[in-house]
């Protein structure tokens, strides 16, 4: 068996690093996405970058949620796509839903979406707010630690 070794691309590193297998050690692997508060914050066009990037990670978690509520709703209640559509997104919103479930099923699984769409609805917003709040606390904590 030879030594595995990979190519370690950091992200903002322009130079690539070679980690080897047995000389890899837990302190010098990146772990965080964000960048320590003893180095300085990043440009904005980086953090531009890096907040569509969250973005879009909250879009697509929304649309896939969007998609399961509205086969389930389909399914279960046999709405038509319309109105599978409208209280899916009623409930990922946190507003609620238009149509109350008529089957068994449809309540079943209306409750278990709604207990669902709350955590996706928190899970999006911090998605969103995360890099924000640690630009806003990483300049403060840069500026206050130079000064």
């Amino acid at each position: 068996m030879g030594i595995q070794c990979y190519r370690h691309l950091t992200l903002y590193r322009v130079k690539p690093k070679i980690f080897c297998a047995h000389a890899v050690s837990h302190s010098t692997m990146r772990t965080s996405v964000y960048e320590h508060k003893t180095q300085p914050p990043i440009p904005r066009k980086r953090f531009v970058k890096r907040v569509l990037f969250h973005a879009a990670i909250a879009l697509g978690l929304v649309l896939v949620s969007l998609a399961l509520g509205m086969a389930g709703y389909e399914f279960f209640e046999q709405l038509p796509w319309r109105d599978a559509f409208l209280n899916s997104a009623m409930l990922l919103g946190g507003m609620g839903p238009v149509n109350a479930p008529q089957t068994n099923g449809g309540k079943l699984f209306a409750g278990l979406y709604a207990l669902y769409a709350g955590l996706v609805f928190l899970i999006a917003a911090s998605l969103i707010f995360t890099p924000i709040l640690h630009r806003a606390m990483h300049k403060f904590h840069w500026e206050q630690d130079r000064g």
